[in-house]
């Protein structure tokens, strides 16, 4: 009996029919908080009269919880089982995302908002740890691959929920009612659907049977974890490739709605909220989607090895449209259109990165290891977001975007070194 299983939980593997039940709803849930919080956030503070370098500073701390949740994730390997972590956490997000609403409505919106916001971030990171732990522990590893192009579509399935439904219909509420008003009702609406998560969870996840009796201390557990994922071979090329994988995308991320807001003046697109809603959040979450399943299914037909750098190609090639547009500003169907293109790409090159940080998990601590390598993820996603504001104000829209493609290509060099003897064919 391997370490997780004596002390987590006695969470044997399931019949694979019946993860149809669970794998949807679990990652739509791990889904929305993170696209509120990392992508929404901005369009709302945008739309509030928060300039680029603040809001893409302080938007991009906000991913801090998910950069440094390994610190925590024992305890979700020690104490309760993986569901009465999940459960617990979307009861209280309904309570968080209600005080965000009600927060807009005060003259301190934006720092009682952030609270707000990093709260959820801090939740949500939890619940993603206890959400992965139960999908490494019930599906075996033919099952994760397979089943890595559901969980992805239902995850970007709430992401065009948050950034397209949400984000058009602040669109079109602002008009009638005011920005803040506007949002206030649109923060409210995925809180009730986390109150109709949360009922759905408490009776369609099974309670494992825990197992209670010689369980290690913390400093017991944290030390191993921690240990045993840093003697993994050739470590420094694998954090190297998970660190920095995503480089142009993140420093492009907290930007790419503000470029499409920005007035031509500016070197904007001048795009309102309610088509910003449609192109990003729609248009580009369908896309996304379609990507992830297209990109799930390539993994799990060919494997890591063959589609890593493929993969990595259509992630990060189609932010050369990002360029075009800041020079050309075509007309709007062809900011559809590229937008759209962009985002299939990166659901494509996501499938292949998540498959191996999966990989990467050992039997004894699948949780905890899974979740040091996403929070390496979340910590190069965070730390470019930091300066990225910054920068473009500094440089302007037009060589911005060159400097997120050169930073795409510095990103895919690790993929040199990454050791891929313990990936299967």
């Amino acid at each position: 009996m391997s370490q997780e299983t004596a002390f987590s939980a006695k969470e044997t593997q399931i019949p694979n029919h019946t993860a149809w039940f669970f794998v949807p709803t679990l990652y739509f849930a791990a889904g929305l908080p993170y696209v509120l919080v990392n992508n929404v956030s901005v369009v709302l503070y945008k739309n509030l009269g928060i300039d680029n370098a603040t809001l893409a500073f302080w938007t991009s701390i906000l991913y801090l919880p998910w950069a440094i949740k390994f610190l925590w994730s024992p305890l979700v390997e020690l104490y309760s089982t993986k569901r009465t972590w999940i459960v617990r956490i979307q009861l209280l997000m309904v309570v968080c995302l209600s005080a965000i609403a009600l927060s807009l409505q005060l003259p301190q919106f934006f720092f009682l908002s952030w609270i707000g916001f990093a709260i959820a971030a801090f939740l949500s990171a939890t619940q993603d740890t206890a959400i992965d732990g139960f999908y490494l522990l019930v599906l075996d590893q033919k099952a994760q691959a397979f089943f890595v192009g559901i969980r992805s579509t239902f995850y970007r399935i709430a992401m065009l929920f948050g950034s397209g439904l949400l984000v058009f219909l602040a669109g079109q509420l602002e008009h009638q009612t005011g920005a803040k008003l506007a949002w206030t009702t649109v923060i409210m609406f995925p809180a009730f659907v986390f109150f109709i998560l949360w009922i759905v969870h408490t009776f369609i996840l099974s309670e494992p049977e825990t197992e209670l009796d010689n369980r290690p201390s913390f400093s017991t557990v944290y030390r191993s974890v921690i240990q045993s994922y840093f003697q993994q071979p050739k470590v420094g090329a694998v954090l190297a490739f998970i660190l920095l994988y995503r480089l142009g995308e993140a420093m492009l991320v907290k930007l790419a709605a503000p470029f499409l807001l920005d007035a031509p003046e500016v070197g904007g697109m001048g795009l309102s909220t309610a088509q910003v809603g449609l192109a990003y959040g729609t248009l580009g979450s369908i896309a996304l989607t379609l990507g992830g399943v297209l990109g799930g299914w390539f993994v799990s037909r060919y494997g890591v090895k063959r589609t890593l750098f493929p993969l990595a190609i259509a992630l990060n090639l189609p932010h050369l449209f990002y360029v075009y547009l800041a020079y050309q500003s075509p007309a709007i169907h062809w900011i559809y259109g590229l937008v759209t293109i962009e985002q299939f790409g990166y659901g494509l090159g996501t499938a292949a990165y998540s498959v191996y940080l999966m990989l990467l998990a050992t039997d004894s601590y699948k949780t905890s290891h899974f979740a040091i390598s996403t929070s390496v993820m979340a910590l190069g996603m965070m730390l470019p977001g930091l300066i990225s504001g910054f920068v473009q104000q500094a440089l302007g829209y037009q060589l911005f975007f060159w400097l997120v493609v050169a930073l795409s290509i510095v990103g895919m060099i690790p993929l040199l070194w990454i050791p891929l003897n313990r990936v299967p064919e």
